[in-house]
């Protein structure tokens, strides 16, 4: 399906970085870089960080308000970002943020609205492989806005265009989780790309066909008034899913169908959101080989 002009289209006008200055973190940024020169978005790159004790007492016991070294590191390492991911995009802006990360990330978010998060996700060793790290996971978790996430299974962005030619929107039949269309259409308008959906449902909502036919009735009325030009191709289920294999059937079909992107758009008080890391929403985000759009509702 190749995507026309939408009403009620989704321009950030703010993206933000999470930069933690990991090797996964390092693969996020020029997809952040991307969108914000896609978008025509201000670029900002953010780091929440604690001051450690002794940091704290020396920049409180100083009278001329020195800077910690603690402090210094992470603003040289900022500034080392914003060079090497500037050429791509409008020159970005660096905010160094005191306090948990997990917390001022989405405040951020919110008072630069509307924005999208851009983060690197990873797993911990063997017992945890394939889990978001714990950081990603808070902010995702957190965050009422758009998050872009990805994972270690992601290779490095190329840089001939187009980056994104085969997006995949991956919902519930819910009124919530239909919200995350006019995302999904707004991607893959501004890169030209096609557009594939791909419906997610629970096994007990489907045990007769009348119920099936009324979750999709419900999805088709929340769509008509945030894309109506799209309201009845995306409303056409490509499949229903049981949920409890949603992630791997997900999975799987990224890897037929070649998809650059998923938009995931869930509800979260679904099963793919439990408050779990072994969740299905966060099996895909750390598995998926492509980036991930997470919208919740």
């Amino acid at each position: 399906m190749e995507v026309q002009p939408a009403s009620g289209d989704f321009k950030p006008k703010t993206v933000i970085y999470a930069a933690d200055f990991s090797l996964c973190s390092e693969n996020a940024g020029p997809f952040a870089a991307l969108l914000a020169t896609q978008f025509n978005a201000e670029f900002l790159i953010a780091h929440g960080f604690v001051l450690s004790q002794s940091a704290m007492e020396l920049e409180a016991e100083s009278s001329r308000g020195s800077k910690s070294l603690q402090r210094i590191d992470l603003e040289t390492a900022l500034d080392e970002a914003a060079r090497r991911f500037g050429h791509n995009a409008s020159q970005p802006k660096t905010l160094l943020l005191e306090g948990d990360p997990r917390q001022v990330i989405p405040v951020l978010a919110k008072q630069r609205a509307p924005s999208i998060v851009v983060l690197g996700t990873s797993g911990r060793g063997m017992i945890e492989r394939g889990l978001v790290g714990s950081v990603a996971e808070r902010i995702l978790r957190t965050n009422n806005g758009p998050s872009l996430t990805v994972g270690p299974q992601v290779p490095p962005l190329k840089p001939e265009p187009p980056a994104f030619r085969r997006v995949l929107y991956a919902t519930g039949l819910s009124s919530a989780a239909a919200q995350g269309a006019r995302y999904a259409v707004a991607i893959a308008k501004a890169f030209n790309a096609s557009m594939e959906v791909l419906h997610v449902a629970h096994e007990d909502d489907v045990e007769r066909p009348e119920q099936l036919k009324a979750l999709q009735q419900r999805f088709h009325e929340v769509l008509d008034g945030l894309v109506p030009e799209q309201a009845e191709t995306l409303s056409e289920p490509s499949a229903v899913i049981e949920l409890g294999r949603a992630h791997e059937r997900i999975l799987k079909h990224i890897q037929e169908t070649s998809a650059d992107l998923l938009v995931l758009s869930i509800r979260k008080s679904s099963h793919l959101w439990l408050q779990s890391r072994l969740s299905g929403a966060f099996n895909i985000i750390s598995n998926a080989p492509c980036p991930v759009l997470t919208i919740t509702g």
